[in-house]
Parts: C-alpha cells; sequence; structure tokens
C-alpha cells in the first residue's frame, strides 16, 4: 500500500489565550490527528513537522508556518494538508485560489476535517469556492464593523488602545497623566520653544544625558531608556493627544483625557515647527546656508535633509537621509552637502551656457531682441550659479535626485524663462532634467561623490596625513643621502620600524602630477595616506605610478 504523506495546519487569528497549556491550536491538531488516524488504512501517515500560525489573521499568505507549509509542499514533501476548517488555510478567495494552483502543481490534495472537502474533485472546488466566498464576507463585513465602531468611539473622545503616548497610561477607554512623565513632555515642549530647533535640542539632551523614561507595555515589553531621537520629538511636538484632543481621519474630537500642554503653548510650538520647515535655514545671519535644503532625495524619493556636525570650530554640513537621522544607519546616507552643491551648481551653469539650446527645449520662439536678452542673461546667470548665489541657484531649481551612476537635476521651466526674459509658455513644459554624471561610493560613514575620472566631485582641502607622508618622505631622504644616518638608526631615532622608513622615502620619487593633486587636495578618491604607505614596490615611470593611484 502506497503511504500518503499529511501534513496538518492551523491557525488562531488572536494571540489571546495563546499561553495556556491546551489552547485552541492544540484543540485543532488533536482532531485533525485523529482524522488522520481513521484513514490509516488507506495509507494516511502524519508527518512530525507543525505547522502553526497563532495570532495570525487569515486575510494574508504572509505567515511563518504557511510559508514552510508552501515550501515543502513545492518541495514534493507532502501529499495532504489536512486543516480544522477552511478558513484556517485562508479567508481570501483570491489566495485560496493560489494555494490550491500551487497544491495542483504539487499534486497535493487538500483536506478539512470538518467539512469533507476535496480539491480533487471539481464538486469539492465549486463547494469550497463557495464557502470561501461567505467567509471572505463575513471577514469584510467584521472588519467594516469595527472601522465604525473605533470612529464612534473616538468621536466620543475615547481612547482605542495601542502603545499610549509618553505622559499617560491607558485606563480602560481612557487615559492618565503619569506626572513624571508628563513633567518631561512639558520641558521638551519649553525647551523647542526656547531653542527652536529639534536637531539642537537633541543635542542638548543628549549632552544633558536625559533619557526617555522607562515604561512597560501592556504585554510586560521594556519600553524607552533610550536617547531622544529627532523623529521622537517631532512625533512628540507634533501630537494633539498632548493638547486633549483624539484626531480621527481629520477630524477633531475633544477626548476625555486631561491636556498635558496648554492651548497657548501648543499653537506657539505648532507655528514655530511650520516656521522652521525641516532643513530650510531663514534667518539672515546664517553665514553657510544648505543651497538645496528641501529639494534634495535619493534615488526612492526619499528626502536628504540639511544637517551638520562641528569638529572644534570647523562646520561641516551634510545632507543627510531621515533614516539615518532617525537611529537607522544601515538604511541611511550621509553626503557632504558641498559636494552636492558644488556639482549641481557646475552642471547648472554649463547648461546657461547653451543659452540657444535651453531656449529650444523651452519650446519658445522669440524674436531677434528677445533671443539677445536671453543669451546675456544666461551668461550673467550662469557666473551667479557658479558662484553659488542662494536666490540665482535656488530660484531655477524644482529637484535633485542623488542616484548612484549620476544626480539628476530638475530645473524648473516658467521659472528659467522668467530669468532669462522670455514671455510666459503658454504650453506645457513642466522642467527640464539634466545629468551629472558623477556617481556615489561609500568612504567611512559618509557618501563621496566621484566623478567618472575617479577625482571628487569638488576640489577640496589638502589631506593633512598625506602632506605629512610627503614631508617625512622629504626630510628622512635627505638624510639618508647626506650619508649621515642609515635606515636603521633612524627608523630607532624615529620609534617606527624599518620598513615603514623604506615605505615613506620611497615617495619622495612620486610623480609631480600626483604630488600637485595631493596638495591641491584634487586627487582620486581613492588615494589616501593607507594607499600610498601600503602600495609595495613603488614603479618606476611614471605614468604606471598615475595608472596605480587611479589618475585618468
Amino acid at each position: 500500500m502506497k503511504k500518503i504523506r499529511c501534513a496538518i495546519y492551523t491557525r488562531k487569528s488572536s494571540e489571546e489565550g495563546l499561553e495556556q497549556d491546551f489552547n485552541s491550536l492544540h484543540a485543532q491538531r488533536e482532531a485533525c490527528a485523529a482524522y488522520v488516524m481513521s484513514q490509516a488504512s488507506e495509507g494516511w501517515s502524519l508527518l512530525p513537522e507543525e505547522y502553526d500560525d497563532g495570532g495570525l489573521s487569515g486575510g494574508t499568505l504572509e505567515r511563518p508556518a504557511l510559508k514552510r507549509l508552501l515550501a515543502d509542499i513545492e518541495a514534493g514533501r507532502i501529499d495532504i494538508v489536512v486543516v480544522y476548517k477552511v478558513d484556517r488555510l485562508t479567508r481570501s478567495l483570491l489566495d485560496f485560489a493560489k494555494l490550491v494552483e500551487t497544491m495542483d502543481k504539487a499534486g497535493t490534495s487538500f483536506v478539512s476535517v470538518t467539512q469533507s472537502f476535496n480539491t480533487t474533485n471539481s464538486m469539492g472546488r465549486l463547494t469550497l469556492n463557495m464557502l470561501l466566498s461567505f467567509a471572505q464576507f463575513e471577514r469584510e463585513v467584521t472588519a467594516e464593523r469595527i472601522r465604525d465602531k473605533i470612529a464612534a468611539s473616538k468621536a466620543k473622545g475615547m481612547w482605542m488602545g495601542g502603545n499610549p503616548p509618553l505622559g499617560y497610561r491607558p485606563e480602560g477607554r481612557t487615559l492618565v497623566i503619569v506626572p513624571e512623565h508628563a513633567e518631561v513632555i512639558r520641558e521638551l515642549f519649553r525647551r523647542y520653544l526656547a531653542i527652536g530647533n529639534v536637531r539642537l535640542l537633541t543635542e542638548e539632551l543628549d549632552a544633558e544625558r536625559i533619557r526617555v523614561p522607562e515604561r512597560t507595555t501592556s504585554t510586560g515589553r521594556p519600553m524607552g531608556g533610550g536617547k531622544f531621537t529627532r523623529g521622537q520629538i517631532y512625533k512628540i511636538l507634533s501630537n494633539p493627544i498632548y493638547l486633549g484632543e483624539i484626531h480621527h481621519k481629520g477630524k477633531v474630537y475633544a477626548g476625555k483625557h486631561e491636556a498635558i500642554i496648554d492651548r497657548e503653548l501648543w499653537d506657539r510650538v505648532q507655528a514655530k515647527l511650520t516656521d522652521n520647515t525641516q532643513g530650510k535655514q531663514r534667518a539672515a545671519t546664517v553665514q553657510s546656508p544648505s543651497l538645496l535644503a528641501g529639494l534634495v532625495f535619493d534615488e526612492a524619493g526619499q528626502p536628504l535633509v540639511a544637517s551638520h556636525a562641528c569638529k572644534g570650530k570647523v562646520r561641516y554640513r551634510y545632507y543627510v537621509s531621515r533614516a539615518l537621522q532617525q537611529g537607522s544607519p544601515e538604511d541611511g546616507v550621509r553626503i557632504p552637502a558641498r559636494e552636492i552643491e558644488d556639482a549641481v551648481a557646475t552642471r547648472v551653469a554649463e547648461a546657461l551656457d547653451q543659452p540657444l539650446q535651453l531656449v529650444a527645449s523651452l519650446g519658445a520662439v522669440p524674436d531677434a531682441g528677445r533671443l539677445k536678452t536671453a543669451v546675456v542673461a544666461a551668461e550673467r546667470l550662469a557666473g551667479d550659479v557658479r558662484k553659488k548665489k542662494y536666490r540665482a541657484l535656488r530660484s531655477l531649481l524644482n529637484r535633485v535626485e542623488i542616484h548612484r551612476q549620476e544626480i539628476r537635476i530638475d530645473i524648473a521651466a516658467d521659472a528659467l524663462a522668467h530669468a532669462l526674459g522670455l514671455p510666459a509658455l503658454d504650453h506645457a513644459v513642466p522642467a527640464i532634467i539634466v545629468s551629472s554624471l558623477v556617481r556615489l561610493t561609500r568612504t567611512g560613514m559618509a557618501m563621496r561623490l566621484i566623478q567618472p575620472d575617479g577625482k571628487g566631485a569638488t576640489s577640496r582641502e589638502a589631506d593633512r596625513s598625506m602632506l605629512n607622508l610627503l614631508v617625512k618622505a622629504r626630510r628622512w631622504w635627505e638624510r639618508l643621502s647626506e650619508g649621515t644616518i642609515e635606515v636603521r638608526a633612524l627608523a630607532r631615532e624615529e620609534g617606527v620600524d624599518e620598513s615603514w622608513v623604506t615605505r615613506v622615502v620611497r615617495l619622495n620619487f612620486l610623480a609631480p602630477e600626483i604630488v600637485t593633486a595631493i596638495l591641491e587636495g584634487n586627487h582620486p578618491a581613492r588615494l589616501n595616506s593607507a594607499a600610498l604607505s601600503n602600495s609595495g614596490v613603488l614603479p618606476a615611470r611614471w605614468d604606471e605610478q598615475l595608472k596605480r593611484f587611479g589618475f585618468a
């Protein structure tokens, strides 16, 4: 007799009762196992693997145990899938059709213990489809009732569950203030109003070692204890719960809970949040404005926010993804602001250097006088853009997208026409797209923009570590060539090994083009002090040196 391998699948929608010694999943499994045993005379045999999904809805196929079941079916390890009821497998007619198709391909049958269905015949399929249609209808009606109940309850100002916001604890269908946590919330609102900047507020809280108060969820999971992030503070400052209100689908209701923040303080904070749109520097006293603040996006369409870091008295500006700001370094990027701004300004200026091409792209047909005016205006505007004048550059841009292999620059057509003195466009030319062929590459924590020839997208200050190596190379070579000291003695005097001395000294014979590039900070991005000192035997030919260190 052929052995028929049977697998039991069980599911429960909610987590309630799963902690019990004998729960719904166990009951389903026992019933299914008894059914399989009753068919032992037909060769049915129960597989030891258990496929149990607890606390997961039947409206989705994204269930761990179900995925394992399907993988084993496709691998040919299962002949019959046994369930207590059809809706344990799925409540969606569309999903059921997919499951049946997968089973058919693998030659696997499907049996419901309490409903006696078998998918190997057409009548079984028809009956199952009808049953699942009603199951799906029941699920959708239940979901509508739940949504209506939530909306009606929120209209009465009730708290409808979930993790309560910091400062409150749940009590029935309302929230009760936790005094010590509420004082933290009030302090955040007061400090933000005084500082006027979420980033500076975050830094101040971190410097004072003020941490998120520790709490415990209703399920016993600990929360808090870490640093405040910008995302957390933005969420707190804009959460209407603290004003004593409940918001639902654009409507505002008076909550049953007590407010932590009074109306006056709330309104003043919201006004400042609105005025200080993230990334835009409005103060006239800002010495290094972020030219592209609010305009830069990554290739996924997510905004890069203007930020900066200070090292001593030096201020380094960046465009940073929100994921990185909110504490997810593996998902974010940080790109030096000057490199993006230089690349964008250079490319826009190059486009302005071709005014006739721009006029043609706009679809404008000016007379000779207007064309001459446009050419003069483009020349003047190109000069302003190259100098990175704030208004000149920003007025032309709609959007800047940073891709791995290029920067895509969206120039506003109407703004360009106005700047060139052309009449208003009477047809839809929304934008002119130009590209700067620089690519993204990671250097430490930051991302660098690299030109096709391997150089950085912008000139930069000379690398101090490489300059020090060149100075040592010159000084040590002079002493060795004079014959006043040997390599071993020099190494002992400098406190290094002999191999290091020889590696540094040979840099005295670098090609002049390489030395000049290092002094000007215009070398390929991959060339650094480690590459210089660990380069192995230095080629005697300068052209070979240039090739080794990435010069075009």
